[in-house]
């Protein structure tokens, strides 16, 4: 899950922040700072690319919106329709889950071949269980074995894009030139998935940087500089 960087509250005109008065036109906004892809699964979206909130606005049991996090800015992120779906009404304790916005989410999960998503095996056993709930929170567990007749491709598109990346760096190992990386990167920024081909490049480090400065709001100072790997997120809970 990219660590990203959503900013300070926008600006209007005089300067002033703001006033949100429907918490969808902040969409643009978010696009322009995080790119076209989802907060949680990092699928590349063109359209249907939600303003989500990490903190539900209508959770269950309350019986109208609360305003104070329908209209947060610190409160959106984007959301695809799988992950915005999923993750629903349910009422979420910000320390009990990781989160893009606040965490090195990177270093929480462990992208592998198939499209399997785990918590990553260098966490403590309290943080594994956390990275377990987030993943479960917004479906990254969900296969398509589950449910033949479903409309969630996120595993299967992960598959596919895992391929990709894997071939990308066969390709590059038999032709390491600028060109061919500039290439890859561009495949990269069409197909999403930003943390599979962060995974399937981690032995390269200027291919990590690339990727790293591919997409607007990718959290640099959560790698370190060098060999761009990640690092404990200051102010996050890793």
């Amino acid at each position: 899950m990219r660590p990203v960087v959503r900013g300070p509250w926008p600006k209007d005109e005089d300067g002033n922040d703001i006033n949100y008065k429907d918490y969808a036109t902040a969409r643009a906004e978010l696009i322009s700072r995080l790119g076209e892809c989802c907060s949680y699964c990092e699928m590349r979206l063109n359209t249907a690319l939600a303003v989500e909130h990490v903190q539900p606005k209508n959770p269950k049991g309350v019986s109208s919106p609360i305003r104070e996090r329908e209209l947060d800015w610190n409160n959106f992120l984007l959301a695809c329709t799988n992950c915005n779906s999923t993750k629903g009404a349910k009422d979420v304790e910000l320390t009990e889950y990781f989160w893009p916005d606040r965490d090195n989410t990177f270093r929480a999960f462990r992208y592998s071949e198939g499209g399997i998503i785990r918590p990553s095996e260098s966490l403590p056993e309290s943080k594994k269980k956390m990275a377990q709930k987030t993943i479960e929170l917004t479906g990254l567990n969900k296969h398509p074995s589950h449910d033949p007749k479903a409309s969630d491709r996120r595993w299967l598109n992960r598959g596919e894009t895992w391929n990709i990346a894997q071939e990308s760096k066969n390709d590059l190992q038999e032709n390491d030139t600028p060109q061919m990386r500039r290439q890859i990167i561009r495949t990269a920024m069409g197909q999403g998935y930003w943390s599979i081909w962060m995974t399937v490049f981690e032995d390269d480090p200027e291919m990590k940087k690339r990727l790293i400065d591919a997409i607007s709001g990718t959290a640099k100072e959560c790698f370190s500089e060098g060999n761009y790997s990640p690092t404990h997120r200051l102010g996050g809970q890793i």
